[in-house]
């Protein structure tokens, strides 16, 4: 029976490899199909971050849009309508770099299911088939050429068109995107760097419209499972280079702070595509800012070591920290952040992620 029992254990545990390998042979990612949602998965995400000077010269803002999507697994078998069994969170962020201040704010909701009694603004939806994302009176939406985010915060607004000036940059090994030592540890993962940012952004009444030069990035990530587990958070940046490449660097850290695993790419402006293996990527904190609301410390300043180059990455805001508590359940910081390379000169902006320092982050 020993036998048996761990003969059925190998089975089982050959039978996830071999579902694996096929999912990851199959990373062939097909748009507009992929573009949109895949509810099969546990956990996925549209993140939308850009830039802007204001076209007046009066403001230097940051802004961040993300749409999560979670499948509740607990719910799938129940048939009634009124059953949450997609919910969706988003969060939306402005920085007012010359306030030296964030605004933040964040919606929740369950994936409508045209249910008898269900209020519509009180639901969310995700299409299949492209970017059709609305949650309440928050929206990103694909519109021929152009992505179209419509954000109604508290304390600002965003209307943005972001139109792309690049080809779609598949992460990993052609949108296959490992996070970790085991196969499954991976997610589908694909950005849009160099997005064209056009539009406005109204802060406390204010109204600010998009200079010419603003840039924006969206990445696309879903999966089943995702981080190891001793896996507390992650660091990552996102970086639109001022030459028209774009940056991508991150590591899953433990609880003593040393990378599980790491990875990322780099695409030139001229469309040439390196993808970083494991152990190429080294995230080293210079300095660190303490948040009084979480008593965690994040590093804002750091040494990102590359095949590309040596970048150090600077928050242009200490306090990016974002309180999700009331959504997605985690506090973390995320803000806008500019990058010099190994000569001291300044090459690029966009934004660094860091999670699971006030606690660790669950998915």
């Amino acid at each position: 029976m020993r036998r048996r029992h761990l003969l059925v254990l190998g089975l089982g545990a050959e039978l996830a490899q071999t579902a694996t390998a096929r999912e990851s042979a199959r990373a062939r990612l097909v748009f507009p199909r992929d573009a949109g949602a895949h509810p099969d998965f546990r956990t996925e995400w549209w993140y939308v971050t850009g830039y802007t000077r204001s076209a007046d010269g009066q403001a230097e803002l940051g802004f961040q849009i993300t749409f999560f999507r979670s499948r509740v697994d607990a719910t799938q078998g129940m048939r009634s309508g009124l059953a949450a069994k997609q919910l969706i969170f988003a969060h939306a962020a402005v920085t007012d770099v010359k306030a030296g201040k964030l605004w933040h704010d964040q919606r929740i909701a369950r994936w409508s299911q045209d249910a008898p009694g269900v209020n519509p603004a009180d639901t969310a939806h995700a299409s299949v088939t492209d970017t059709q994302i609305t949650l309440k009176d928050w929206s990103l939406k694909q519109d021929g050429q152009n992505l179209l985010a419509q954000i109604r915060a508290e304390n600002f607004t965003l209307n943005l068109q972001l139109r792309s000036s690049q080809e779609v940059l598949l992460q990993g090994e052609q949108g296959w995107s490992r996070k970790g030592p085991q196969p499954e540890q991976a997610s589908y993962y694909y950005s849009l760097p160099q997005l064209l940012a056009q539009g406005e952004i109204v802060l406390r009444g204010k109204r600010f419209g998009l200079d010419s030069q603003s840039k924006a990035w969206l990445d696309h990530e879903w999966s089943r499972e995702l981080l190891h587990p001793l896996a507390v958070g992650w660091d990552w940046i996102g970086i639109n280079l001022f030459d028209g490449s774009a940056l991508t660097a991150f590591q899953l850290r433990d609880k003593q702070g040393a990378a599980l695993w790491d990875g990322g790419s780099f695409r030139s402006g001229k469309g040439a595509t390196f993808i970083f293996s494991r152990g190429e990527v080294l995230f080293k904190p210079v300095r660190y800012w303490k948040s009084a609301l979480s008593q965690a410390s994040y590093p804002v300043e750091w040494t990102v070591r590359t095949p590309a180059d040596y970048y150090t990455v600077k928050a242009l805001v200490d306090n990016q920290e974002l309180d999700s508590r009331s959504s997605t359940g985690a506090i973390y910081w995320e803000g806008l952040s500019e990058v010099w390379d190994s000569n001291q000169q300044r090459v690029g902006r966009g934004y660094l992620e860091m999670t699971g320092y006030a606690s660790p982050l669950k998915l």
